[in-house]
């Protein structure tokens, strides 16, 4: 049994089947053969996955950021944040990485972050000097800094997936995802000066006053819906149905850049990417029901205590995996696969799981823009048309930093909990 719930699904997933199906085909092959369990198990279990209010957030969130993306926010975003960045060395660069972070937290979509803020600054990006290898790698690993700073629908996953709470998983995001932003600047900094590049204006108080007015309405969506749920006024499902009242009112009514019938494609197209979020959960929720029931996750935790090994060396083969996992996987799928089996052994060594959330969804982010599979390459090719043998040696020094923020986020737990003490 142990065997085909191991190979059966690196089968599947070689021959190139949607990860559900590898999923609920596993586990109807282990119902069928090798257990004493009536099929109907397997509605009950699908079924009672995505029975949870939390994940009601899911479909409102993805709306909210869908519609806040295509309503015109992110040219507002890009032209506030230059107009901070001013001619400071690499300005325009840094701006990318700012704006993804600024959008991160209004979206949550890193996919959409790279669509969206590359389409704005590629050209100016290589017209101010930057070569196609740098400006390419540099749009499509900013964008998964989105996964990391709140709301972020990873986040909702994970906290579903381990029983955390969600509000404390998206206040633990903000430092990490600020931290990597950090280090992203400082190596845009000493590319930038080592080139000799200073792009943008001179810093003018009139032009931040004109950009924050023209922006005030973008930059007020996460600080209302996400303040209400820090203080505990609004629960994470609640905010997201605010945001999606907010995004309708500013895009359609403020900003007027979209028509009701935008509106309602960006409708259609959330209703569709919601199925297959939610279809993964329940598929996942089964496979994680066999999982439990067959003892695996007790016998993983009891296996690594027998080796006695030191807790950081455990962190360095879950890292290694999870990376490994990400190249490979989209980040949902694989939250809700592996959370079951790598947070209790997580738990066994002392982490805590809130901070073990955020150690996976950087981990997943990395895979997000990694070869040979991760979503914003796709994407990245797609929007600046820029071939893979450049893409990909343009993306590995961009790898490297968010590595390295990694060993950091991974050791340093402060870092990630230190804001959740002032939340209950």
């Amino acid at each position: 049994m142990a065997w085909i719930m191991t190979v059966l699904p690196i089968v599947l997933l070689l021959l190139g089947f949607p990860i559900f199906i590898i999923l609920l085909a596993t586990a109807t092959v282990l119902l069928v053969g090798f257990m004493n369990v009536p099929l109907t198990q397997l509605h009950l279990v699908m079924f009672g996955s995505i029975d949870k209010f939390a994940l009601l957030s899911v479909p409102f969130f993805i709306f909210a950021g869908d519609l806040m993306g295509r309503g015109g926010l992110s040219k507002r975003l890009v032209e506030w944040v230059l107009s901070i960045m001013g001619r400071t060395q690499g300005s325009l660069a840094l701006t990318a990485v700012g704006a993804n972070t600024v959008f991160g937290a209004i979206s949550g979509s890193s996919a959409a972050a790279v669509a969206a803020i590359g389409q704005l600054l590629y050209g100016p990006l290589r017209e101010k000097g930057y070569d196609e290898r740098f400006t390419s790698g540099l749009l499509t690993s900013s964008g998964a800094i989105a996964l990391i700073i709140p709301p972020s629908i990873i986040m909702i996953l994970y906290g579903y997936s381990a029983e955390q709470s969600i509000t404390h998983l998206f206040i633990a995001g903000i430092l990490p995802g600020m931290f990597i932003a950090l280090l992203m600047g400082a190596y845009i900094y000493v590319f930038a000066a080592r080139r000799g590049i200073r792009e943008g204006e001179k810093f003018s108080w009139r032009r931040l006053g004109r950009t924050t007015r023209a922006a005030a309405w973008a930059l007020g969506a996460p600080v209302i819906v996400l303040g209400g749920m820090y203080a505990g006024i609004v629960s994470p499902t609640e905010a997201a149905g605010i945001a999606c009242v907010y995004a309708i009112v500013i895009t359609r009514y403020v900003y007027r850049d979209i028509s009701w019938k935008g509106i309602w494609d960006v409708a259609i197209s959330s209703m569709y990417l919601t199925s297959q979020v939610l279809i993964i959960v329940a598929a996942a929720g089964v496979f994680s029901w066999l999982l439990t029931v067959s003892g695996v996750p007790q016998s993983l935790v009891q296996f690594i205590e027998s080796l006695e090994v030191e807790p950081w060396m455990v962190l360095v083969v879950i890292n290694l995996l999870l990376l490994a996992v990400g190249c490979l996987l989209d980040p949902g799928s694989a939250i809700l696969v592996l959370t079951p089996l790598l947070a209790p052994i997580a738990k066994a060594i002392g982490v805590d799981l809130v901070h073990f959330g955020i150690i996976m969804t950087v981990n997943l982010s990395i895979g997000m823009f990694t070869p040979p599979f991760g979503i914003n390459i796709f994407v990245a090719q797609a929007v600046f048309r820029t071939p893979l043998s450049v893409l990909y040696p343009g993306l590995a020094p961009f790898i490297g930093v968010n590595i390295l923020a990694l060993v950091v986020i991974t050791y340093v737990p402060q870092l990630s909990l230190v804001l959740t003490r002032f939340v209950q």
